[in-house]
C-alpha cells in the first residue's frame, strides 16, 4: 500500500501555516537585537540574551515530536493539536514582547515567544513526512522553503512599509518604535490565523493506516533485551558521570580565570543536557524501567540513522554562520557603516530598518527558488543541490565583510543571493533527505532530534561570538 499523492493545493494547505510561523521567527531575528538595545543591553551582551532561541528549541522540539508521535485526537489528528496549541501562545507572546518595560521582561518574553514557535513548527517537518510519498517530499518542503521564504520577506520589511506609511520609526529612550510594535502586532494575527488555515483545511493518515504504508514495513520493532538495556544502562552511567566532571571542570575555569560568562552557556550544558540527561538514562535503565519515555529518548538519539549522523555535521555548520549573521548584522551595520551605537538616532534607526530589508531579500531569493531545488535535485541529486546552495551562501555572507557604503545594491540584495540560495536548500533539503530514512512511528520525534544539530550550534555561537 502507498500513500497517494496530493494535489498542488493540497500541499499549498498542509504548509500555508509555515507563513505566519516563518513571520513570528522573522521579526523575532530582525528586531529582538533591536529592542534589546533599545532596552540598554551592551552589543557583546547579545549573544547571551539570545540563548533562549536555540536552547528552548533543544527541549521542545524533541518532546513535542516524541509526544506528537503518540497522538490522536479524532478531530485534529496527530499533529494538528501541537499546531494549535503553539500557535495561540505564540500569537499572544508576539503582542507582548514589544511592549517590554525592562530589558529582563524582554529577555523572558524571547524565552516564552520562541518555546511557543517551537510547539507549533516541530510538528510541520513531521507532517510532511507523514502525508506524502518520497516522491513528493522534496516538493513538499520545498512548498514550506516558498512560504518561509515570503513570510520573512514580509515581517522583514513590516517597520519599514509602517514608516512609509507615517507611523513613528524612532521613540523616546528606553522605548521601542511604533512601527516595530505594529510589525509584531501583525504578525501575531497573521500567525494565528494561517496556522488555523493550515488545521482546518489539512487531513492527516491515522496511525493504523499509517503502519500499512509498503515504505515503513522496513523497520523492525524494537527487540532489545534485558541485558542489553544494563550493558547500554552502565555505558550511559559511566560517559555521563565523565561529561558532569567535564562540566564542573569547565565552570570552576571560567569563574577562577574570570572568562567570559558566556562560556556558562556550553559548561552548564554539558553538566544539564549532557551529563545529568546521560546518568539519570543510565540509572533507568540499570534498575529496569527500560519502558520510560526518557530512556527511549536518549536510546532513540543513540541509535540515529547513518544519513541522519552525516546531515548533522553539515546542519551544524550551516547554523553556526546563519546565528552570527542574525545577531551581529544590525550591529554592524550600524557601527561600521552608519558610525553610530546611538539607538534614539535616526541613522541607527535607518540602518536597523536596511538589516531588515537584507534579510527580507534573501528570505524573497529564498522563496523564488524554492521550486527550482526540486527540479535541479531530480536532473543531479538532492546532495549535489544542497552542496551548489551551501557554497553559494558562504560566499554571500563572506562578501558582507567587503562592503563599503550600505546602498541598496550592495548591501542590501548583492550579498543576500547567494544566502537565499542556501536558506532555500537549508529549510528543505535536509529534511527531504531525512524523511525518507525514519520510521513514520518515530517521524516527530527524530525530527526534533534532528534540530539538535541546528540549535548546538547556536549556543556554541551565543558563548564564543561574544569575545
Amino acid at each position: 500500500m502507498e500513500k497517494r499523492k496530493l494535489s498542488f493545493w493540497d500541499i499549498w494547505n498542509m504548509s500555508f501555516g509555515f507563513l505566519g510561523i516563518q513571520m513570528g521567527f522573522a521579526l523575532q531575528n530582525a528586531n529582538v537585537s533591536r529592542i534589546f538595545q533599545t532596552l540598554g543591553a551592551k552589543i557583546d551582551a547579545i549573544p547571551i540574551l539570545w540563548v533562549a532561541a536555540p536552547l528552548t528549541g533543544l527541549i521542545i522540539q524533541p518532546i513535542i515530536g516524541y509526544f506528537s508521535d503518540r497522538t490522536w485526537h479524532p478531530k485534529l489528528g496527530r499533529r494538528r493539536p501541537y499546531f494549535l496549541v503553539g500557535a495561540i501562545l505564540a500569537s499572544l507572546a508576539l503582542f507582548i514582547m514589544p511592549n517590554s518595560p525592562y530589558l529582563w521582561f524582554a529577555a523572558g518574553m524571547l524565552w516564552i515567544m520562541d518555546a511557543s514557535i517551537n510547539v507549533s513548527m516541530e510538528p510541520f517537518r513531521a507532517f510532511v513526512g507523514d502525508n506524502l510519498p518520497d516522491s513528493q517530499r522534496t516538493s513538499g518542503f520545498a512548498m514550506q522553503s516558498f512560504f518561509i521564504g515570503i513570510g520573512a520577506y514580509i515581517a522583514s520589511m513590516l517597520p519599514k512599509i509602517l514608516t512609509y506609511f507615517g507611523v513613528a520609526n524612532t521613540a523616546a529612550e528606553g522605548m521601542i518604535p511604533d512601527s516595530v510594535k505594529y510589525s509584531f502586532y501583525i504578525g501575531g494575527a497573521a500567525f494565528l490565523i494561517t496556522v488555523l488555515w493550515t488545521v482546518i483545511r489539512s487531513k492527516e493518515y491515522t496511525p493504523e493506516e499509517l503502519k500499512q504504508f509498503s515504505e515503513e514495513k522496513e523497520y523492525a520493532e524494537d527487540t532489545k533485551d534485558t541485558s542489553w538495556y544494563l550493558k547500554n544502562g552502565k555505558s550511559h552511567l559511566t560517559y555521563g558521570i565523565i561529561v558532569l566532571l567535564v562540566g564542573a571542570l569547565g565552570t570552576y575555569l571560567v569563574y577562577r580565570y574570570q572568562l567570559k560568562k558566556d562560556l556558562y552557556v556550553l559548561t552548564a550544558g554539558l553538566i544539564g543536557l549532557g551529563g545529568t540527561a546521560m546518568v539519570v538514562s543510565g540509572i533507568l535503565q540499570k534498575s529496569g524501567k527500560v519502558k520510560s519515555g526518557f530512556v527511549t529518548i536518549m536510546n532513540d538519539f543513540q541509535s540515529m540513522p547513518k544519513l541522519m549522523k552525516e546531515l548533522a555535521v553539515v546542519q551544524f555548520f550551516s547554523w553556526f554562520a546563519l546565528f552570527s549573521m542574525w545577531i551581529y548584522t544590525t550591529g554592524a551595520v550600524t557601527e561600521h557603516l552608519y558610525n553610530t551605537t546611538d539607538t534614539t538616532s535616526d541613522a541607527y534607526n535607518t540602518g536597523a530598518n536596511q538589516v531588515g530589508e537584507m534579510f527580507a531579500n534573501y528570505n524573497i531569493i529564498a522563496a523564488a527558488v524554492a521550486f527550482l531545488l526540486p527540479v535541479i535535485a531530480r536532473k543531479t541529486s538532492r546532495r549535489f543541490t544542497h552542496f551548489l546552495a551551501l557554497v553559494l551562501g558562504g560566499f554571500g555572507l563572506m562578501s558582507i565583510y567587503f562592503i563599503t557604503s550600505p546602498s541598496a545594491l550592495t548591501l542590501e540584495w548583492l550579498p543576500m543571493i547567494g544566502v537565499g540560495i542556501a536558506w532555500a536548500s537549508i529549510l528543505s533539503i535536509p529534511y527531504a533527505m531525512l524523511s525518507g530514512a525514519l520510521p513514520a512511528e518515530k517521524m516527530g520525534y527524530y525530527m526534533g532530534v534532528f534540530n539538535f544539530f541546528i540549535v548546538i550550534p547556536q549556543l556554541v555561537a551565543a558563548s564564543i561570538l561574544g569575545f
